[in-house]
């Protein structure tokens, strides 16, 4: 395939998984990345049973898929990039060579992160930067810039810094999402909103805490709406799981989204994961709760 239309299918490629994770909730089911189709035919966007994707009319790879057990699994070292093996085989072809051309031409990737079985949450565009030999891996970075820092393995502190933020802001943050949603149902635990695209992933002690890791128990799946509130400290969770609802916003009298959307929330009890494990952790709701409180 010629690398202009090659290019030019990724960013089609790229816009449908975009606008399907957002309508989602952030992530997409194995079922529509396996049954994708272009211009009439089948695409699969995904491999079926290995964590590459290599289409044969393409020269480059289109998708890797990451599995995580945690929350900051992805970079394996503080220089906030991804550090992929090698595919079994030959180091230098199947692949590993497809792989090392995305390296050579500059194309783009889809990182498919697998927070659980069947769910995918997208990081794109990534690029694949160097190739390490000799610890049979590749260098995969968040950002195109990458490619034209030169040594990438000894990038400078304040390269380094950029790229741990970029971690954060593009791998991490979505990942938590994903995590939380699909642990809620997605739905809000305060109204039960059930649209993806209005729903998001509320931190309950905030990421500028060092307790704030991006794990489930320290997550609310809540509707963009009570996730400002929530942030405003309009709306509050006690540890035992009820909304508050701040008692001067209690007394105002306005027009039906105050009253019905906040104001009717007031004594609710939170709709929780299925899951123990997922359910918000009552010390950092207690944490939480005190900031609430204070206002």
């Amino acid at each position: 395939m010629d690398s202009a239309v090659e290019a030019a299918l990724r960013v089609q490629i790229m816009d449908w998984v975009l606008a399907r994770a957002e309508a989602n909730g952030g992530f997409l089911h194995r079922h529509e990345l396996l049954g994708f189709r272009i211009d009439g035919r089948d695409l699969p966007l995904i491999d079926y049973s290995r964590g590459i994707r290599n289409p044969s009319e393409f020269t480059s790879t289109l998708s890797i898929v990451s599995s995580a057990a945690g929350p900051y699994d992805d970079t394996e070292s503080d220089d906030g990039l991804l550090h992929y093996a090698y595919r079994k085989g030959d180091p230098f072809g199947g692949d590993n060579r497809k792989l090392r051309t995305a390296m050579d031409t500059g194309m783009p990737l889809i990182l498919f992160r697998k927070e659980q079985a069947n769910y995918l949450t997208p990081v794109m565009p990534v690029y694949v930067v160097d190739d390490e030999p000799e610890r049979r891996q590749f260098l995969i970075a968040l950002d195109e810039a990458f490619r034209f820092m030169g040594d990438v393995r000894h990038l400078a502190e304040p390269q380094r810094a950029y790229a741990r933020r970029l971690a954060k802001q593009r791998l991490h943050q979505p990942a938590f999402r994903t995590r939380v949603l699909l642990a809620y149902e997605t739905r809000c635990a305060v109204c039960t909103l059930r649209h993806g695209s209005l729903l998001d992933a509320a931190h309950i002690v905030p990421d500028s805490d060092p307790r704030g890791v991006p794990t489930t128990p320290n997550g609310l799946a809540l509707c963009k709406i009570h996730h400002a509130a929530f942030d405003q400290h309009i709306l509050g969770v006690t540890p035992d799981h009820r909304v508050q609802v701040r008692a001067d916003v209690l007394a105002e009298v306005d027009g039906p989204m105050l009253r019905h959307g906040i104001q009717a929330m007031h004594g609710r009890a939170l709709t929780l994961p299925r899951r123990a494990a997922d359910r918000p952790d009552r010390e950092l709701l207690a944490v939480r709760w005190e900031m609430f409180a204070g206002r």
